[in-house]
């Protein structure tokens, strides 16, 4: 799990869409082939329920992800300068990347 993620939510859930049910191997290669930022961020929290399940034994080449969402955290607001005076608002945005892999 990866919290507060510097990237938007919407952005992320077109990258992990990709992973969803693969077998782990078959995860890896795809997100380090995708040209997506977001891509790093979930291929790290990947990488990291690897090799949490491979330190409770788990037969590593039987692993696939069970489950992979993304769901949008706090956002930070902050204000664009405009013409005569105004604002416009602007949301940086967060996202909570969770990871779950799993044996078949």
């Amino acid at each position: 799990m990866h919290r507060f993620a510097r990237i938007a939510p919407r952005k992320a859930r077109l990258v992990i869409d990709l992973i969803r049910g693969r077998s782990c191997g078959d995860a890896v290669e795809q997100l380090r082939f995708n040209h997506r930022r977001s891509a790093r961020f979930i291929e790290a929290v990947l990488k990291a329920a690897m090799t949490n399940a491979d330190e409770k034994e788990a037969d590593m080449s039987r692993l696939y992800v069970k489950e992979a969402r993304i769901d949008g955290g706090p956002y930070q607001r902050r204000w664009r300068p405009k013409d005569r005076g105004r604002v416009h608002p602007i949301a940086k945005r967060t996202s909570h990347v969770i990871v779950t892999v799993a044996e078949a």
